[in-house]
């Protein structure tokens, strides 16, 4: 590790106040409880998890942990973040690439020793499409034949969904038509196979249930509330002989002076995330060679509430959109490399070209069309909220200044007043669901490489949309765009669908496609590599002996 005796004395002084800063948390981390078995490796994760339900998830420290406990069909390749056989040994596709039969390993056995056959796969996806489950992403199994009218209700016969059991170690999958991207789906959490016998036990508290019985590298030791989730290694695991550690602990830490500290100290292996980097020490940090900088699919975004007034109104959004300067932000804010986001999709994204600039800064319009909608010079405009989420950072944290700098331009340049609300990690993600918010803080990052894992989440029953927007128009050119063999044309039609929902409707305004930040030391950590998706499966990461 660099030292910073190198560094200009007031970013020493800088980083001796954030050290200072956080080092009663830190006793009180490292002292509360008896002496336990250190783990093998600690990583920093971010915000407390939602839950570790497959079926429920939707935020990424959530989502890493699960894919650690569970595995699908298919699973991440640790290199390229595409689909490599997992619970699948191997599968056939029809020529017509609409049917997928996919052939279990002969060894697969829960955690707790009962076999894993293929009428737990059959249960897992049913589960997840059942509309009691309430699964945000349902969606993804809208491409099985039948899947979507099951979720929505319009079809109550599950035996109906294009997924069965051939025997106790083949899966028939039938889609709707060819999906690319089919193989990567199947990798996601959300059909991870998950356990019957456990879930008809305890029911929604099965996750309590100990031991859980896992299908994943890593079963669960023990999950403490704003503490830590340690996971042990799963030794009936198909492939234990290639897990590569014994003992990981994640951490719920939203702090970044306290990420930094942890880490510094030699307490934590592994910082995953750009927001747990303090943003007063960037300039100096970065240049570390155990500071990594990476692009990846991902967008920062707001959404707006179009159920509430005025923001039913399109010419509202758009002067919103149009009063916004994306230079500034990445500019002032961001300080890492990003763009300012012309689009949802961001650049890199496979086989699709990026959108062109939709709604540029143009405050003179902005103005016009906020008059036009019966606001001139902002007068009547009720105040609203802007909604974001944020852990023990506080005001220091990314999405906090971002509020602050839309609060200001819109102040400036349209004379409208919009107040803050801050809410904890768990608390944001459910008033998105119940469409509690004005306008609320929003990121995504691609589950798999394709488009459409930016652009189906706003089709009008997708459980990730929490906008209250629906535009049969846009379900349509998205259904069919994925019937089309044709990659360019494919696009096109994908095209015409994003310029629909952030040009025309602007159920959201993009503003930065993000630029990755995570610091490990590559001589102690290895099986970490960058990926479009930043996806690193758990099992494949190794640490070295030396010392930190």
């Amino acid at each position: 590790m660099n030292s910073t005796a190198s560094v200009p004395n007031e970013i020493r002084r800088s980083l001796a106040v954030f050290f200072c800063a956080a080092s009663l948390l830190l006793i009180f981390l490292s002292g509360c409880g008896s002496r336990e078995q250190s783990a093998d490796l600690v990583i920093i994760n971010g915000n407390e998890p939602e839950s570790l339900d497959p079926g429920i998830v939707t935020g990424q420290p959530e989502m890493r942990i699960v894919q650690g406990l569970f595995e699908g069909l298919t699973r991440v390749d640790p290199r390229t973040g595409g689909a490599i056989p997992g619970l699948a040994e191997r599968w056939e596709i029809s020529p017509d690439g609409t049917v997928y039969i996919f052939h279990l390993r002969t060894n697969l056995t829960w955690s707790t020793g009962e076999t894993i056959t293929a009428d737990d796969v059959i249960y897992s996806w049913l589960r997840a499409l059942d509309p009691l489950t309430a699964s945000d992403y349902a969606g993804e199994f809208y491409y099985v034949k039948n899947g979507e009218a099951f979720n929505t209700g319009k079809l109550k016969d599950a035996s109906q969904v294009g997924v069965h059991a051939i025997d106790s170690l083949t899966v028939q999958v039938k889609l709707n038509q060819p999906t690319t991207f089919f193989l990567d789906l199947c990798a996601m959490p959300v059909m991870s196979v998950v356990p019957r016998q456990c879930i008809a036990k305890y029911g929604d508290a099965w996750i309590k249930a100990r031991p859980m019985p896992v299908s994943g590298p890593y079963a669960l030791s023990y999950w403490r509330l704003n503490n830590k989730v340690r996971l042990h290694k799963n030794p009936r695991y198909w492939d234990a002989a290639n897990t590569q550690l014994e003992i990981i602990d994640l951490l719920p830490v939203g702090s970044p002076n306290v990420a930094l500290n942890l880490y510094s100290r030699g307490q934590a292996d592994i910082v995953w995330d750009k927001e747990l980097v303090p943003t007063e020490l960037m300039d100096v940090l970065l240049p570390r060679p155990d500071f990594h900088t990476f692009n990846f699919l991902a967008t920062y975004f707001f959404r707006f509430n179009l159920t509430r007034k005025p923001f039913d109104d399109p010419r509202v959004r758009k002067a919103l959109a149009l009063a916004v300067d994306k230079n500034r932000i990445v500019s002032r804010i961001t300080r890492s490399g990003e763009k300012p986001a012309a689009g949802l999709v961001p650049p890199g994204t496979a086989n699709y070209p990026p959108l062109p600039e939709q709604l540029g800064f143009n405050p003179e319009l902005a103005r016009k069309l906020l008059a036009e909608a019966g606001y001139p010079g902002g007068k009547g405009f009720p105040h609203f909220q802007y909604t974001f989420d944020a852990a023990a950072g506080g005001a220091a944290k990314l999405h906090a200044k971002v509020a602050v700098e839309l609060q200001q331009m819109w102040h400036d340049e349209l004379g409208i007043e919009m107040e803050l609300r801050q809410l904890e990690w768990k608390v944001y993600l459910n008033a998105q669901s119940q469409l509690d918010y004005d306008l609320s803080r929003s990121s995504w990052i691609g589950d798999y490489n394709d488009a459409n894992t930016f652009l189906d989440m706003f089709m009008s029953d997708n459980g990730n949309n929490r906008t209250g927007w629906k535009s049969p128009r846009y379900d349509a050119l998205l259904r069919e765009a994925n019937q089309q063999t044709d990659v360019t044309a494919r696009a096109k039609i994908l095209q015409q669908a994003e310029t629909l929902l952030v040009g025309e409707t602007v159920a959201i305004v993009p503003l930065f496609y993000y630029v990755g930040v995570s610091y490990y030391d590559t001589n102690r950590i290895q099986g970490i590599y960058p990926n479009m998706l930043d996806q690193h499966p758990l099992q494949f990461i190794k640490k070295s002996a030396a010392n930190h």
